[in-house]
């Protein structure tokens, strides 16, 4: 029956796309223009993925995270949903290794503090209209549509520069991996509760580069350079 299928919003999405692949036959793929679900579980992926838009657009974090966000609860007042709402673990800030559901939340740049805002709205709105919710935070996605530029450069040997000598830890989860844990905390993660998805395993970034090369065999350098202020203050 259709209501026990997942209404997922922004299936055409990187993690969206990935989920649906894998779930075909449980999932109603929610057109972009669409507010209104099609079954009582919701998966809520449409999101900005990067704090540098506030470089360019000021209010697309605002208008993409929040307004569209908010246009959709208004059709999620019924008692019988649960409304998934998928997070970042850069809500509680620039360290995200080891960070625990109930830590105080801390978030820097426009996309991470539109989450987090994003995230209170959903727990505000689903309390008053008695609507059951789940909080799902996720640590750095990869795959292959995140790996394309780089393993481009490295085949044409060329090298790559890094901010902080690619020194920087990352909690990095396959985004197959990622959609797994997400149908997980679906089928039995407590009600009205915040869960993180992460791999409890950090890696350098350098690391996860020099792993990629060597699996090229390509002969690209990797060039340290400073880290520009922007990326110090805002971006994870």
């Amino acid at each position: 029956k259709s209501m026990n299928k997942i209404s997922v919003y922004g299936s055409t999405g990187f993690i969206g796309g990935t989920f649906c692949g894998l779930y075909l036959d449980s999932i109603i793929k929610i057109p972009r223009e669409q507010r209104k679900p099609e079954s009582n579980d919701i998966l809520y992926l449409i999101s900005t993925t990067t704090n540098h838009n506030m470089l360019t657009d000021l209010t697309i974090d605002v208008d993409v995270n929040l307004r569209v966000l908010l246009e959709t609860l208004d059709h999620c007042k019924n008692n019988k949903l649960t409304f998934n709402y998928v997070s970042t673990g850069f809500v509680y800030g620039l360290d995200t290794i080891d960070a625990k559901e109930t830590d105080i939340c801390d978030p820097k740049g426009f996309y991470s503090i539109t989450k987090r805002t994003a995230e209170q709205l959903v727990i505000s709105f689903c309390e008053v209209n008695k609507v059951n919710y789940r909080i799902i935070r996720i640590a750095n996605v990869y795959g292959h549509d995140k790996t394309v530029f780089l393993s481009g450069l490295m085949i044409e040997d060329k090298d790559i520069t890094l901010y902080n000598n690619g020194d920087d830890l990352r909690d990095y989860m396959h985004v197959i991996d990622v959609c797994r844990a997400l149908k997980i905390v679906m089928d039995k993660g407590k009600l009205n509760s915040i869960y993180n998805i992460a791999s409890g395993n950090p890696l350098p970034f350098r690391e996860i580069l020099e792993m990629l090369r060597d699996n090229i065999g390509s002969r690209s350098e990797f060039i340290p350079i400073e880290t520009p202020r922007f990326n110090q203050l805002s971006v994870p």
